[in-house]
């Protein structure tokens, strides 16, 4: 349909889509001090994310080495990942199994222990809030996990372990394939409690009290029926802060991973996507081919936000 528009005794036809313009160009141009303001982020947004995305999402679709120029290839480089690359397979298995394990277990920790905090006095908050946050701004600080499951007698778990009889021979935590996966999970929950827990913490200071004594007259007799009626909803856009943040950590893992296990890990067994966009695009320079594994791994990403969003949205509906 046509929206229809008199101008001087003369009727206009205008369409929707042209009167949507229309009103986003008169906001513009009613909040051009903000919109100026904004201006410096929005173009290197622009210029180093999004022009970015729509570049590699190009490049997926060519021959690229660096040294040439692109060479269109069509569906090639997708058909080969999925149809003749089982090491592909193996990190989209281990990527899916790495992000079901520790993006909900790291969301929910974030906010039941920011919950659980926000409750104390403000200086002992403070000082919890620094313990629990600490290990996600410790930069390299997690390599101390390799000192605790070293494959030798000298390593803590297996020096604990063998004292007390448990195991008779060192166990090779980060190099066998039936351990490696189940020691990264562990080390990577340690850190997880980073962006998403102090966004939580956030979001519970700033509910104004009075919607508590509210419910209380309105019939909400425990703290669970104050979390779900109350607390949940007011903090949708903090839980969906979190929820993000939890997606990408959980589905580019890699910086934790690779210097734990190796690269490449034993059998590929701590083998992610990322790992395998690394290894096309920083050791093969085959750059068409990483950039489809970082078009899938951003599609499959935005996917799943999607549907988290759907969850969220009817949090105390």
């Amino acid at each position: 349909m046509r929206a229809v528009t008199e101008k001087q005794g003369t009727t206009l036809l205008t369409s929707p889509r042209e009167g949507r313009l229309a009103r986003l160009w008169k906001e513009i141009k009613a909040n051009k001090v903000s919109y100026l303001f904004i201006a410096p982020y929005g173009i290197l947004f622009l210029l180093f994310t999004i022009i970015p995305v729509f570049i590699a999402i190009g490049l997926s679709f060519t021959h690229y080495n660096m040294l040439q120029p692109p060479r269109w290839v069509g569906w090639e480089n997708y058909l080969r990942l999925f149809l003749s690359d089982d090491v592909f397979l193996i990190a989209v298995k281990n990527t899916f199994v790495f992000a079901v394990l520790t993006g909900p277990l790291s969301y929910f920790a974030s906010f039941l222990f920011a919950w659980f905090i926000n409750e104390l006095r403000p200086k002992i908050r403070a000082v919890f809030t620094l313990m629990l946050y600490a290990p996600s701004i410790s930069g390299a600080l997690f390599m101390i996990w390799t000192v605790m499951f070293s494959g030798d007698a000298y390593g803590y778990v297996n020096g604990f372990l063998l004292y007390w009889g448990f195991i008779k021979e060192p166990v090779q935590w980060l190099t066998d394939p039936k351990y490696m996966m189940g020691v990264v999970i562990v080390v990577v929950l340690w850190m997880s409690l980073g962006t998403s827990f102090l966004a939580f913490i956030a979001g519970l200071q700033g509910i104004n009290p009075l919607l508590y004594e509210a419910g209380a007259v309105d019939g909400i007799r425990n703290r669970w029926q104050e979390l779900f009626y109350i607390t949940l909803p007011q903090m949708r856009g903090y839980l969906m802060f979190g929820a993000i943040m939890s997606i990408t950590g959980s589905f580019t893992a890699a910086a934790q991973i690779i210097p734990l296990v190796g690269f490449p890990s034993t059998d590929y067994a701590g083998h992610t996507i990322v790992a395998h966009l690394i290894d096309y695009g920083n050791v093969r320079f085959e750059m068409g081919t990483a950039s489809a594994i970082a078009v899938i791994l951003f599609v499959t990403m935005v996917v799943v936000q999607r549907w988290v969003q759907r969850v969220l949205n009817k949090v105390g509906a």
